[in-house]
């Protein structure tokens, strides 16, 4: 399904949306936090934001078990794909079964800063070679029909020119690559962890702004930083730019997709309230026990930031963490979970 093709997106639709790119508001790529129970419940909270996976390397999909990898719900829609790799023909053969499992689109991972991923000779590493990046991109565009795009920092390590993210973009664009998602931060390959890595580089957005001024024609989207609704608004405003991504604001205070579709799409909000949500989040437990035996607490952990901000949020919290409970049903653990928070207030 491409962007154009669904539904919620439909050019006559009432809502209006489709007035705006895809690439608006989205959250972000997160390892070991935006599975597809992830997804599954921040769609519950929004329509229209799109939403990324963990991003999935090449030689796990070329080696390792396609389904457990690729496997999404259909309530996720609309979803991408993003991976890691730095072989042409391996991301065309992975872009390839993402397009056949339904993304509706492919990118690329160019901005991850871990040891780790820099062994595999991808990640940020691979912002200082754009000319492999751009034939990348040339390969996997070449295998499928979806849009391809491209996740950066605005530099590597002291590398702190304009020139050199903005050659990247350049070089890359002309493979066909026409959406870039620029984290404004450089990626220190050397001497920080991935954690320091999203906190310690100065966030410079004025760098993104400067590449929407000149590369106009292109899709430009922020992330890095960014947490509140007014910064959002100051970005697709001001700042010029595309679309802005969120990341781990949208995890710990994932209340704050409901105002999305409202404030950002011009689209009617979603009309459930938060225990409403939690009960469907009950309701796909079960779902998800009975045809694939997965433990609840494996999904309930991305809810726990549901009531943030709330009277009693800390003591909810405690019961859908008690692994002492994993015997009861989902729907028993919500009861005890709002007993618990009407017993602290």
């Amino acid at each position: 399904m491409l962007f154009s093709e669904s539904p919620d997106l439909d050019p006559a639709g009432a809502d209006g949306s489709s007035l705006y790119s895809p690439w608006r508001l989205s959250v972000a790529p997160m390892m070991d936090w935006s599975d597809r129970h992830c997804r599954y419940f921040h769609r519950l909270l929004s329509r229209h934001a799109l939403l990324y996976t963990e991003m999935v390397t090449t030689g796990a999909l070329i080696h390792g078990d396609v389904q457990r990898h690729l496997r999404f719900n259909a309530e996720e829609h609309p979803v991408a794909l993003q991976l890691g790799g730095s072989e042409p023909a391996d991301l065309a053969q992975c872009a390839r079964l993402g397009e056949q499992w339904g993304y509706e689109e492919i990118n690329i991972n160019c901005g991850c800063p871990s040891e780790r991923v820099q062994r595999g000779a991808f990640g940020a590493c691979l912002m200082a070679e754009p000319r492999l990046v751009a034939d990348c991109v040339k390969a996997m565009l070449d295998a499928v029909s979806v849009p391809v795009t491209v996740k950066h920092r605005i530099g590597i390590d002291k590398t702190e020119s304009y020139d050199f993210v903005r050659d990247f973009v350049g070089t890359v664009s002309e493979a066909g690559c026409s959406t870039f998602i620029v984290h404004a931060r450089n990626a220190w390959l050397k001497g920080l962890s991935p954690k320091e890595n999203r906190e310690v580089p100065p966030l410079r957005y004025e760098l993104v702004h400067r590449l929407k001024r000149d590369f106009a024609h292109l899709t430009i989207s922020v992330n890095g930083g960014i947490t509140t609704g007014e910064q959002v608004a100051e970005q697709l405003g001001s700042g010029g730019l595309d679309g802005v991504m969120i990341g781990r604001e949208a995890y710990h205070n994932p209340w704050w997709l409901a105002s999305w579709d409202e404030a950002f799409f011009g689209a009617e909000a979603r009309s459930l309230n938060r225990e409403q949500v939690e009960a469907l989040m009950c309701d796909y437990m079960v779902r998800e026990a009975a045809e694939h035996g997965t433990a609840f607490s494996a999904i309930a952990r991305h809810m726990l930031g549901l009531r943030h901000g709330l009277p009693g949020s800390r003591r909810w919290r405690q019961v859908w963490s008690d692994h002492r409970l994993k015997t009861l049903s989902p729907h028993e653990v919500m009861a005890l979970a709002h007993g618990a928070v009407q017993e602290a207030a």
